[in-house]
């Protein structure tokens, strides 16, 4: 398992104070047998960020 850095916990309640639902906590996505990603938190509302340029 993965280290959770120093703002983790943090983060984590400052989102449930926003009534986020933390779903998965880490969120881990498969790619086949071998091949996996760990993101630090899955939430049930949509967060994204786009970089202009």
């Amino acid at each position: 398992m993965s280290a959770k850095d120093l703002f983790h916990e943090a983060v984590k309640k400052c989102l449930h104070k926003e009534q986020w639902i933390i779903t998965h906590d880490p969120l881990r996505i498969e790619f086949g047998k071998q091949d996996e990603v760990r993101i630090d938190l899955g939430a049930e509302r949509l967060l994204a960020a786009e970089k202009a340029g």
